[in-house]
């Protein structure tokens, strides 16, 4: 059986742009004849078969692009997508928002479905599960069709495009060590499992923060979250069978989560325990006591993903050596009542 190709590896073998052996397969008159024959024949070579991803990005524009996100309820998704349709809305630029439901397959449907002349290109945040498999085939295969891609907060560097995230790691750090800095030696870390790329990173940072202090690193107090449906129990035990005097959550649902299992078993918040949660939405500035938390910039990380998805879109060169860029996005820490 002769190997699938796709448009990126015939047009690398013949040492032309992707957009050459798109037009010659659709026996585009702009393309000479002798390339044409060439471009055709190496394709059936090799039993090229197009997909429904589309080739429509070189045709023409839907002016569309579609953010797929992994949750809805979660604030800092929220603020991405105002950033992302900010900038879209003024370049002329409709959003369709997609929910992945942390699921793999609600992933690839979800893209399968729209890259086929629907829209013009992705901003995504990968879903737990599609970090759990490492299967990012239905990414590949839509960049490698001529559709841009960019990537942001959840990424994987298995795949090559634009990416937007903040330094997850050194974020957790400077929170860990502001714990450190007010007094607290016996720090507790609610994450979640590893293959969610930022919780691990965050997870580094804290385990980074406690090494350079040369305080002992206890497994006791990092507790990983793998069932978001059901981890209250979790972090209940956390605080009533560890001598903790502080916390670094992940997340503001693990933060206020643990102000409110903290208080419930007589300990104040921040005098007995200090809370630190990651985000700064809703429920960290309106909740009692309001939250110290590490600020993502959500909607200058969708601004810029907008900015730099529409950057290719528009652009009428044909580069086919891309260059990819990361952009890394500024942290603060937002003081407030959690922590003393």
């Amino acid at each position: 059986m002769k190997r699938k190709v796709t448009l990126k590896q015939i047009a690398k073998e013949l040492d032309v742009s992707i957009s050459t052996v798109s037009k010659s397969l659709r026996n585009s008159l702009e393309i000479s004849e002798d390339t044409r024959q060439k471009v055709q024949a190496f394709a059936k070579l090799y039993n090229y078969k197009p997909n429904n991803i589309a080739l429509s990005l070189k045709n023409k524009k839907t002016k569309t692009i579609c953010i797929i996100i992994p949750e809805i309820i979660h604030h800092f998704f929220a603020t991405v997508i105002s950033g992302v349709e900010h900038v879209a809305n003024e370049k002329g630029y409709n959003v369709l928002i997609c929910l992945s439901d942390e699921s793999f397959d609600k992933e690839v449907i979800n893209m399968e479905m729209l890259a086929n002349g629907s829209i013009d290109g992705f901003i995504m945040s990968l879903s737990k599960e599609t970090q759990q498999k490492k299967d990012f085939h239905h990414i590949s295969e839509v960049i490698n069709q001529g559709m841009p891609v960019v990537m942001f907060d959840r990424v994987t560097n298995e795949i090559l495009c634009d990416k937007v995230i903040i330094d997850d790691n050194l974020a957790a750090f400077n929170a860990t060590q502001y714990l450190i800095d007010k007094g607290h030696a016996k720090i507790a870390i609610i994450s979640t499992i590893d293959y969610v790329s930022v919780g691990k990173l965050r997870t580094e940072g804290y385990i980074k923060a406690l090494k350079n202090n040369d305080i002992p690193l206890d497994e006791n107090l990092i507790l990983k979250i793998e069932d978001i449906d059901n981890f209250e129990e979790a972090i209940q035990n956390l605080i009533a069978t560890n001598d903790i005097d502080a916390i670094f959550a992940v997340n503001e649902l693990f933060a206020v989560t643990a102000i409110k299992l903290a208080t419930k078993m007589g300990k104040k918040v921040p005098e007995d325990l200090s809370v630190i949660g990651f985000t700064d939405g809703i429920i960290s500035k309106f909740s009692s006591p309001c939250i110290t938390t590490v600020s993502q910039n959500g909607v200058k990380m969708g601004a810029k993903a907008a900015k730099m998805l529409i950057e290719r879109l528009d652009s009428e060169e044909d580069d086919e050596e891309e260059k990819y860029r990361t952009e890394v996005i500024e942290t603060e820490l937002v003081e407030r009542e959690s922590t003393i």
